[in-house]
């Protein structure tokens, strides 16, 4: 979605435990990172949490960077929410 008139924001990825390790959320960010660029943006934003090591690890080889966290309870529980960032 559009964060800004040069940032894309990705939402969300959620990939089913049982296609885990498929290269889908690679794909997804491949994908999103092409699509973003050729749209026009100079840069994508993503909003995860810190619990989420697996994800991580989909976004650094994607070459997303974190640039911020941030503590929160929205979901009910203390969490360390994190803001990641990728050039175009």
């Amino acid at each position: 979605m559009k964060a800004s008139d040069d940032v894309a924001k990705l939402r969300l990825l959620l990939v089913e435990p049982r296609a885990r390790g498929l290269g889908i959320g690679r794909a997804w960010s491949t994908n999103a990172s092409v699509f973003a660029r050729a749209a026009g943006y100079s840069k994508i934003t993503l909003w995860t949490q810190s619990i989420l090591v697996e994800a991580h690890r989909v976004y650094q080889s994607a070459g997303f960077a974190r640039v911020a966290t941030h503590p929160h309870a929205e979901f009910g529980h203390a969490l360390i929410g994190e803001t990641w960032e990728r050039a175009l």
